[in-house]
């Protein structure tokens, strides 16, 4: 009963995985030709796409929000510090 359970499980979280997935082409075969319906489709898809960039405001200026309060010139770096010495390692 446990194992036809199991199967069952299996085979239902299977489906939908199975289902969702497009062929995958061969090596060397060739893409099958778009339909006249397509290809408006992707015209318009394109269109649409160059007109959304468009809308997009240029950037002016700086876009740094912590730009007013970090300093203009980097911190200084603290002097490496030397091994003492006489001390051995383990």
């Amino acid at each position: 009963m446990k194992r036809f359970i199991v199967a069952a499980i299996i085979v239902g979280l299977a489906g939908p995985a199975v289902a969702q997935s497009k062929p995958v082409p061969r090596y060397g075969q060739t893409d099958a030709a778009k339909s006249p319906a397509e290809i408006e489709g992707d015209r318009a898809a394109d269109a649409a796409y160059r007109r959304s960039l468009g809308n997009v405001p240029n950037a002016s200026g700086s876009t740094d929000p912590w730009g007013s309060i970090r300093a203009d010139s980097p911190a200084k770096a603290a002097p490496a510090k030397r091994p003492k010495s006489g001390t051995t390692a383990n």
